[in-house]
Formats: structure tokens, sequence, C-alpha cells
């Protein structure tokens, strides 16, 4: 009874901005976006129902290739009236819903039970039609949907993506809070459209506004019908910037807005930490967020190291005559030696010899000095557009990160890996603060987190930011991640100079 007092009486106190003073054109944008989120869900059925009929017609011509099948017929029945079976299991497994398949791992797993309970569910329609079918046909429709989906979904995510980008598909949230971690949120919503978020309102102390967040969006006050305020909005949820709202508004938001039919979201107010590692569970009555340890010893590193040589040694053999190619361009172009050596910072501190094909002038370390007033980077880094000491092959050869390609030989010495932090010069050491001395917990890279992400074009918190992700939630899965992102950035050239 208490608390249906205290929550009446502060009804009662004047909110920050009415909701008839909130824009006309607001009412309708929830609506809008219910609209548009059906549309695309239906789409993505239609593109799985599709993509599922045509692995089991590629699955038959191979079972018929293998002489088990030969009647089309039964096959044709039972794909046919196992097909809404299929769209109800993707389902249950929430792959029609977007908080679910957020992160492309999930995806990838959901999906593959998803489709071995839906072949387990083909084989009972076919027993239940009576319709014998080769089991070679249901292996194959498995493996082949499997593969098949995995590409569709990844289609349907650049494309979501793209719309996204283009300002489509946005879900309209409330943003509550106003100070710091609320201005982090909406920054980030900002410049990565394709989350999927756009702020419309914000729901806090107008007194207390962070300095960026002011004209973002309306205010809405906490203390009085905030349901009714988030609705005319047109806000679909809440997400809660937790340590920005104390914890009474926290849990009075947590409590009324889902009954309302408003989706709330809380940060863990935890800083670049993979959401894999994290887990909640029950402590006496209040939620806890455990997060996983990373493992750093035990099988796990023998296996990045022997994937590292593999993978070094391959890559050797196979790039041998573009190495020729490059050291006579090198040698017919410019004066000096053919590789570059220079002093860099290992794991632990340890210094070693990098090596890359040159691609500047003999002195160009001695040229630096003069060039320091004009550096583009922030930071400890250099960088320059337009750097007079870079050769003409040796611009092509940027351009192409062709002259990373050395550096192989440092990973099969074992003083760099293909994938870690870029491996930093001893004066750039000297600059850093204390939080990012733990990038030498790690072997440096090859590529990264960073190269992926932006490379040149990226301010030196961005590097910074990039590189202590990577070294608080390293696993092998995200190496290869890592890797299969690294092939589209080198074609694209993207960053590189």
């Amino acid at each position: 009874m208490e608390a249906i007092d205290a929550r009446t009486t502060t009804e009662l106190l004047p909110p920050l901005v009415t909701v008839e003073g909130l824009p006309a054109s607001t009412r309708t944008r929830r609506r809008s976006w219910a609209t548009s989120r059906q549309v695309a869900r239906l789409a993505v059925m239609v593109a799985d129902v599709v993509s599922v009929a045509l692995a089991m017609v590629l699955a038959h011509q191979g079972a018929r290739a293998l002489h088990a099948v030969s009647d089309v017929r039964p096959y044709l029945i039972v794909g046919a009236a196992s097909l809404l079976g299929w769209v109800i299991v993707f389902d249950r497994y929430h792959l029609y819903n977007a908080r679910h398949v957020a992160h492309r791992r999930d995806e990838v797993v959901a999906l593959v039970h998803a489709i071995g309970v839906s072949i387990l569910l083909t084989a009972v329609v076919a027993y239940a039609l009576g319709s014998a079918v080769a089991r070679s046909w249901l292996v194959l429709t498995f493996v082949i949907a499997s593969l098949g989906l995995i590409v569709e979904r990844e289609l349907v995510r650049a494309s979501f993506n793209a719309a996204r980008r283009r300002g489509h598909l946005l879900r309209p949230v409330a943003l509550a809070g106003t100070g710091d971690e609320a201005a982090a949120l909406a920054a980030m919503l900002t410049d990565q459209p394709e989350l999927g978020y756009r702020v419309v309102a914000l729901i806090g102390d107008a007194d207390n506004l962070h300095p960026s967040l002011v004209g973002l969006a309306p205010m809405l006050d906490p203390r009085t019908k905030v349901a009714e305020q988030v609705r005319m909005a047109g806000a679909a949820g809440v997400l809660v910037a937790t340590t920005d709202v104390d914890l009474d508004t926290t849990n009075r938001l947590s409590r009324t807005l889902p009954d309302a039919g408003i989706h709330v979201e809380l940060s863990s107010s935890l800083k670049d930490i993979d959401a894999a590692r994290l887990s909640i569970r029950p402590l006496g009555r209040f939620p806890v967020v455990y997060v996983e340890p990373v493992h750093r010893t035990g099988w796990r590193p023998k296996a990045k190291r022997a994937f590292d040589v593999s993978l070094a040694v391959a890559l050797l053999v196979v790039t041998a005559p573009l190495w020729l190619v490059v050291a006579v361009a090198l040698k017919l172009t410019s004066r000096g030696p053919v590789l570059f050596k220079q002093e860099r910072v290992g794991r632990r501190g340890r210094r070693f010899q990098v090596y890359k094909f040159r691609t500047m002038v003999v002195d160009a370390e001695q040229r630096l000095v003069e060039l320091a007033r004009v550096n583009e980077a922030d930071g400890p880094l250099f960088k320059l557009k337009q750097d007079p000491r870079v050769t003409q092959v040796g611009r092509v050869l940027r351009k192409l990160s062709l002259d990373e390609l050395p550096q192989l030989l440092n990973v099969v010495k074992g003083e760099m890996s293909l994938v870690g932090p870029r491996p930093a010069l001893p004066r750039e050491v000297t600059q850093w603060g204390p939080e990012l001395f733990d990038r030498l917990r790690v072997q440096p890279g090859i590529t990264g987190m960073w190269q992926v992400n932006g490379r040149s074009n990226s301010s030196f918190a961005e590097y910074q930011r990039w590189d202590l992700y990577y070294v608080d939630n390293w696993s092998i899965w995200r190496d290869l991640a890592i890797l299969a992102k690294t092939v589209p950035v080198v074609l694209s050239s993207k960053g590189a100079y």
C-alpha cells in the first residue's frame, strides 16, 4: 500500500516536459517502428523458407547422384509439408528476435541447433505421411541448409545494417540518465547506427544534463507518469544508464514499464567487457552479474601458437613469388635495403626487431623530427597521409598492406602473433598511461581489432580502447573473427596510407 501511495504522490509533481508538449510527429513513431519490425521479420521468414527449400532441392540432387533416391514426388510432399514446421522451430529458437541474434556467434549456434531439430521434425513428417525418404537426403539437407542459412543470415544482417545506416529500422528508445554514461551510450548509438537504436527522449533531471546531450531529445521527468510520456514520445523501449540513475528510479522503471508494454534494458555499467563473458545469477534478492575470466593458460595459447606457425609458414610459401616481385621493384626504384628493420616492444616489454618491406627513403628516421610538427595523429602515434618520406612503390605496398608481409617471419620466430595489438615503438611506450601497459600481456600481432576497426582513420583513444578490449576479452574464436575481417579491410584499403 505504501508503494502505491508513494507513486501517487510523485505523480502530482510537475513534469519537465508535459505529454502534450511533445511534438505531434512523435506519436506515430512507435507505430511506424512496429510496422517496420513486422515487415522485416516477415522478410527474414520468407528468406529462410526459400533457403531451406533450395537446400532440400540441392540435397535431393546430391542424394540422386549417390543413387540413393529416384522418385522426386515424396521429397516434394515431405519438404512442402514440413516447411511451416521449420519456421515454427526457428521462431522457438528466437531466430526472429533481434535481441537474441545480435551476436553472430549466438545466431550461428542457435541456427545450427534449430536446423538439427527441424531435420528431426522433417523425418517425423515423412513417417506420418508414410513417405520413405533416404537418410542421405536428410543428412545432406542438414549440411546444405546449415551452410546456406548462415550465408543468408549474413546477407540479411548486412542489408539491415545498410538500412540502419540510412536511418531505417531503428528502434526508438528513451535514454534514462543524463550523466557521463548516458552521454557515452548516446554517442555510441549515434556513431554506430547498425546497433539499431535511435534516442527519441531523455529521462532525468534537466539541471544535471551532460553538455553533449543538450538538444538531443525532449526531456521526460522520471517522477511522474513515465510510461505515458514514453509512449507519447514514440519510444518502443527504455535504455537505462545505471550509473546515472538512482536505485529507486531504476527499480521503478524496471517494474512499471514492462507491464505497460515498454521494453526495458539496463546497462551493466561495465565498459568494453564482452557480453559473452557476463552471466546473471541471483544473490539473495539481488540479481548480480558474474564476469567469466579469460583463460590464458592450458591448451588455448598452445593452440594459438600452433595455428600462428602453421598459417604463417603456409603464407610464406604461397607469397614467395610476390616477395621477389616486391624486392625487384624496390631495388629498381630507390636505393636502400629491401627489408626494413625497426625495434619494437613485444610481450612483457621485450624488445625485438620487426621486419617490413621498406616503403620509405633510407634517411626516413632522421627526417622524422622535422615532420613532427605536422603530425596528423593524436597521442604518441605518428601518422601523415602525404608523408614525403614514402616512396612511390612504398605507397602502393602500404595501400595494399603488402609491406607487412615480412612480419610473418616475426610470427615464426615467436616474437609476434598473427592477431594481437600493434607492436609499439619504444618512444610510444614512454608516453603511455598506466592502463595501456596491459597491451604487453599478449604478443603483438600483424592484424588486430584496431586494424580492422579504423586503422589510421581512428583516434589514439580508439586505438587504446580496441587494443585493451582485445587483451581483456581474448579467445581463439575472436582471433579467427579478426582474421576473417582483415581480408575485406585489406582489399578495401580502408585507413591504409
